[in-house]
């Protein structure tokens, strides 16, 4: 049986210790989840199993014999292939010549094309999957193409797969269809990582769950073990706090933000009408597709919109970001890094950026004012950065996004908009935002944000509008939410009564 072990394993980058004599192994027909906060050391540990990195100290073996794994081929020879977040595909090339990719066979010298294309044609039906080995890649969905990812590896004979975050991208069939496909593997006697901050996900594939914290082994959870309390207790070294929801919590008689016949140009027929009041959390749901990231895009003015926006009463014309934050508005995109950050600034000039008029006088900038509210917004959201001056390119996913949040606060306003707010952060830092979006509509805060986790909905709304076809099909209230008449909603094979 496949057995990969990883035995006293280190690695430093600098200064910066990012493994410590960590063991690790997984067994053919199994799937070990890895988790930890963002800079634990997961991606060091998986590259290193991968044949990107070498380790310091501590060896490697493969069913009981050692192995020096020199590169990425050196890897691949023994039967391990890596998966990354973002697919090392080419859109220009056929499904199968991506598969066959950097390992074409030949024939007198010459790509054997028909060998190409049946060997892709071979490793797709394993998984399930009726696609023409000759259809350019481009053509496909994202969730087809982390599938002809996967056949990329099974076609070079992978007996280990490492996926990290394989479904960051995907929609809920998509994932579920590659859930299926794991569990077929793992019958197989594929040995499985999987790398995700995303709980149900774990619970709902993971034999054993291996959390490590600063570059340490912090403890293993099996199967039946595996529960938010648990897992946070081992990732941060001590249980989070538990916040109990507030929905009694006091709220505003009128409404902060408006919508009246809102459309988008995504979706020019269909409209959007709702309003939330100062401290009420309002979640937008549907699936990929239906025209939640265009809503709130529309709404803040990034994009073109029909319709009224109304914010403390008053229509804030469609003028664009500017007219919208002088209202009281702030955004978080989706996208923190092309999106939300400059990732070659610091921390200090990301926080203040939006807000410089509020230390500005005569056209000149007051950096000591500046540099003494980021680093109260530092403190108070606890990101992790040895100085304001730090390019927010080196932090960690989840520092990044809490800056990203710390910006928007800084321009100090009545509405906040979040779209995916928590999406490729640790369950520690995710919930750090939980508690702080909560402790902001408490203070009377309107927030409007969107989320693909029901996990996440259930967590944070007071009440969740449904999209389907860029309509708002659905106001549920929160002892209205249940998964699967949500999904029902948003699929539109439901009809609100």
């Amino acid at each position: 049986m496949t057995e990969l072990q990883a035995i006293g394993v280190a690695k430093r980058f600098g200064g910066i210790r990012a493994l410590d004599g960590v063991d690790f192994h997984v067994r053919g027909g199994e799937l070990v989840a890895v988790c930890g906060e963002n800079g634990a050391g997961k991606s060091t540990l998986m590259k290193i199993l991968a044949g990107i990195h070498r380790p310091d100290a501590g060896r490697l073996a493969m069913d009981g014999v050692g192995i020096e794994l020199e590169s990425v081929r050196s890897a691949q020879s023994h039967g391990i292939a890596l998966i990354h977040q973002e697919l090392e595909l080419c859109d220009n090339l056929t499904v199968a010549e991506n598969v066959g990719l950097g390992d074409e066979p030949r024939r007198c010298g010459f790509v054997d094309r028909r060998r190409l294309e049946e060997t892709a044609r071979i490793a797709l039906a394993r998984l399930g999957l009726e696609i023409e080995p000759r259809t350019p890649l481009g053509e496909l969905t994202i969730g087809h193409r982390q599938m002809v990812e996967i056949a990329k590896a099974l076609a070079r004979r992978a007996r280990v797969l490492i996926l990290d975050e394989p479904t960051s991208s995907l929609s809920r069939a998509e994932a579920d269809r590659l859930f299926e496909v794991l569990d077929g593997l793992r019958a197989e006697g594929t040995a499985i990582v999987y790398i995700s901050h995303r709980l149900s996900e774990i619970r709902r594939l993971a034999d054993r769950v291996v959390v490590l914290r600063d570059g340490r082994l912090a403890g293993t959870l099996g199967h039946d073990e595996i529960e938010v309390d648990r897992l946070l207790t081992l990732m941060i070294g001590e249980p989070l706090a538990a916040h109990v929801r507030d929905t009694s919590r006091a709220r505003g008689d009128e409404a902060a933000l408006s919508l009246e016949n809102v459309s988008t140009s995504s979706w020019p027929r269909a409209t959007v009408s709702f309003s939330i009041a100062r401290g009420e959390i309002l979640g937008i749901a549907g699936l990929v597709g239906a025209g939640r990231t265009e809503l709130m895009r529309a709404i803040y003015g990034i994009d073109p919109r029909e319709g009224v926006v109304r914010v403390d009463g008053v229509a804030v014309p469609s003028a664009g970001p500017r007219a919208m934050q002088r209202a009281g508005v702030a955004f978080l995109p989706e996208d923190r890094k092309f999106e939300g950050l400059l990732l070659e600034g610091s921390v200090l000039d990301n926080l203040t950026l939006s807000a410089l008029p509020r230390w500005s006088r005569f056209g000149f900038v007051d950096r000591a004012a500046c540099g003494r509210a980021a680093a109260s917004m530092i403190d108070e959201l606890r990101i992790k950065c040895e100085r304001a001056e730090r390019p927010v390119g080196e932090l960690s996913g989840g520092n990044q996004q809490k800056v990203v949040l710390g910006k928007a606060l800084l321009q100090d306003p009545k509405v906040l908009l979040l779209d995916e707010p928590t999406r490729g952060i640790d369950v520690g830092a995710k919930q750090e935002i939980w508690t702080r979006i909560r402790g902001l509509a408490d203070q009377g805060l309107a927030v409007v944000f969107v989320s693909s986790e029901f996990e996440e909905l259930s967590a944070l709304a007071d009440r969740v509008a449904v999209l389907c076809r860029g309509s708002l099909v659905a106001m549920l209230s929160h002892t209205e939410l249940d998964e699967t008449t949500l999904l029902d909603l948003a699929a539109g094979t439901r009809i609100r009564a």
